[in-house]
């Protein structure tokens, strides 16, 4: 699927910093595919794109909650049984890629209960009953920042792989 993003747009975002052309460039993906990444939409879209669109949603959802959330609201098998840790790496976000992995190594062990339906109560009761995964929160929390930086900067010199550029 090609999707397209006006030059001006893209020039404007990059001169205010890397979140907002991050920000644009995972927009304009997401919007092109009806603002929703499930099995209709992933297959109109390549592996790069889908990659960022994973990073977003696991930004989002440790940041709200952290990796239990995250697995809780079933992107468990998006994120850990996918090539997504490898492709971190490769795009140069070594360190993530490792606490990635390290999610895998807990999502594996813990899947069944962390992905039972329950209550809110009980849902709280997940972060007492699996502290392991706060070492994880607080990781990523403290490499957010340079781990988006390093993605925008894949991103941008790699741009095609994302977005066609119209002038």
């Amino acid at each position: 699927m090609k999707i397209e993003i006006q030059e001006i747009k893209l020039q404007e975002a990059a001169s205010q910093g890397t979140d907002t052309f991050l920000n644009l460039i995972h927009d304009t993906i997401l919007n092109a595919v009806g603002g929703e990444v499930n099995a209709e939409t992933l297959p109109l879209l390549n592996g790069e794109q889908i990659t960022l669109l994973a990073y977003y949603i696991l930004r989002e959802e440790v940041m709200d909650g952290g990796f239990i959330q995250l697995i809780h609201n079933g992107y468990g098998p998006f994120i850990f049984l996918n090539p997504f840790a490898k492709a971190m790496r490769l795009w140069g976000a070594h360190d993530f890629s490792k606490l990635v992995y390290k999610g895998r190594k807990l999502f594996e062990e813990h899947e069944k209960e962390l992905t039972a339906e329950c209550n809110d109560e009980e849902f709280m009761a997940l972060f007492e009953q699996y502290p392991q995964f706060d070492d994880l929160d607080d990781e990523f929390v403290e490499m957010e920042e340079e781990v988006s930086d390093i993605i925008a900067h894949y991103v941008d010199e790699h741009l095609e792989q994302f977005v066609a550029v119209a002038k």
